[in-house]
């Protein structure tokens, strides 16, 4: 007879605090990026106007984003 061992216990993470001197983890003012599909390419849009290439995967774009968001 198989027996399943018992799942490991959950614990949630407790709250966090920020320091002062952090800089902010949000996207810059004005600046808020998205991925569009078209057809089998996905690319990367922000609100400030530009856009990535056209990549096939999904998460390169969502790289794009991510990088265009955290560039000054």
């Amino acid at each position: 007879m198989h027996e399943d061992c018992p799942a490991p216990a959950r614990t949630t993470p407790g709250p966090t605090t920020a320091s002062a001197s952090a800089p902010p983890t949000g996207p810059p003012a004005g600046h808020s990026a998205t991925t569009t599909e078209r057809g089998s390419f996905c690319l990367a849009r922000c609100t400030c106007g530009w856009t990535g290439p056209a990549r096939r995967s999904r998460d390169r774009a969502r790289t794009d984003a991510a990088e265009h968001l955290a560039t000054p």
